[in-house]
């Protein structure tokens, strides 16, 4: 079945949008927002866990800035005009590497400090085209997972192998599959006869500089093992790169995580190390993006899930059921203990209609406890347990319950129970 993400976050109430607002500028709604926040956080543990440094900058930049960077020679068509401050033109940032560059300038380094991984989750805005507009896919304001590193030339091949491990990590936590690899170059001979300014073309005119990126990303591929096809033609203007795809449902393709090596910012940007023999040295650029834009991800989680995220990203982890209002009470106090561990829980009481109604309503839901007048009634705290997928474990105490449903959600990945011996009966 082809699920619609643009159809389904508006019904699930994940995101919408409002003319008032503008076309390609999605606002979330609170459960869109938890999975958002969610993934955000996951990005940011992992990235802590590789060595990363998260840094925050702002989404305007003054004119000068994509000047030196070459998007304004280069990008100009696809970021939106200059805003007039005074004497001065400031434009809102199509891309976060012209700021982690000035960040990194910002402070001598060492050979000792690289590489130097800087990380952020940041906004940036993109002159789409109202007739491309569409859902998350494509908008006008996105939220990067971006980072660079600042490497020596000898670590920078590592560097980029260790990011599609992330990204390969990252995948299978979310239950994305890559459909291919992409070594994305550039069209018409490698950026040779090219110029900067008056429009610019759409690559850096630097034949050496495209010669040694692209030797190396296929020496990370090599060696990483991975399957790849070259394309012409879909190269970042300062560099080729390494694209992640996706196909949604329908068969749509598109790039959701990159690799790049860049030697073009460093030597705009000037940028330098100090080397052991105490002269400066120019860095590497690896840019890496691990889950890309998070609008794209999502919208591509609805569609691959339909809605039924895995249970450490869904909105709603666990619906308690009580069945009358004399388990009500009991209800609440399962509620209670739920979020003290942190899970995210919601009590549908019978106000909210009959038992199966309910059972119905939340069949997005990874979890349900149901709690009857034999569960009320019993020794100690009991819920009967229903799983997303139809399975029902039974009669479980609540303690072990809630401690099931934090190991799973800790664990990530598709699973959402342990004990494959407990499933029986079928759903309501």
């Amino acid at each position: 079945m082809h699920h619609d993400h643009r159809r389904l976050g508006r019904e699930l109430d994940l995101f919408d949008t409002d003319p008032l607002m503008g076309a390609g500028l999605p606002y979330w709604l609170p459960d869109g927002a938890v999975v958002r926040h969610t993934l955000e956080e996951y990005v940011r543990e992992a990235e802590r866990a590789a060595g990363y440094r998260h840094v925050y900058s702002p989404v305007l930049g003054k004119r000068e800035l994509y000047e030196i960077s070459g998007h304004w020679s280069h990008y100009s068509d696809d970021m939106f005009p200059p805003m007039s401050l005074g004497a001065e033109e400031v434009v809102l940032r199509p891309s976060l590497c012209p700021h982690h560059a000035l960040i990194y300038r910002s402070r001598s380094h060492s050979y000792r400090e690289l590489p130097l991984r800087m990380a952020e989750l940041g906004g940036m805005y993109r002159s789409e085209l109202s007739g491309v507009l569409g859902g998350l896919t494509r908008v006008r304001s996105i939220q990067l997972n971006d980072a660079h590193i600042f490497c020596t030339l000898e670590q920078a091949v590592e560097e980029a192998r260790a990011a599609l491990e992330l990204i390969a990590r990252a995948y299978a936590d979310l239950g994305i599959r890559a459909a291919r690899h992409r070594l994305s170059l550039p069209g018409g001979g490698q950026g040779e006869g090219r110029h900067e300014g008056g429009g610019g073309g759409k690559y850096v005119a630097d034949p050496e500089l495209w010669r040694r990126a692209t030797a190396l990303l296929r020496e990370v591929l090599d060696g990483s093992g991975i399957p790849y096809e070259a394309a012409e033609g879909e190269a970042a203007f300062y560099g080729p790169k390494i694209d992640v795809q996706i196909t949604d449902p329908a068969g749509r393709e598109a790039t959701l995580s990159t690799v790049q090596i860049d030697f073009h910012q460093p030597e705009r940007f000037d940028l330098r190390y100090i080397g052991p023999d105490g002269a400066k040295h120019r860095p590497v650029m690896v840019h890496r993006s691990i889950i890309g834009s998070v609008e794209r991800v999502v919208a591509h989680l609805i569609e691959q899930h339909g809605g039924a995220f895995p249970a450490w990203l869904a909105p709603v982890q666990l619906l308690i059921l009580p069945v009358s209002e004399a388990q009500s009470q009991k209800g609440e106090k399962l509620l209670r203990q739920a979020r003290h561990q942190g899970l995210r829980a919601e009590l549908a009481g019978p106000e909210h209609g009959t038992l199966g109604a309910r059972i119905r309503g939340a069949r997005l839901v990874p979890y349900q406890a149901v709690i009857g007048e034999r569960e009320a009634a019993a020794d100690g705290d009991l819920a009967a347990v229903r799983l997303r997928d139809g399975r029902r474990p039974g009669a479980v105490p609540t303690a072990e319950l809630l401690g099931r449903i934090a190991a799973r959600v800790a664990a990530r990945g598709p699973e959402l129970w342990d004990d494959e011996g407990d499933a029986g009966g079928d759903a309501v």
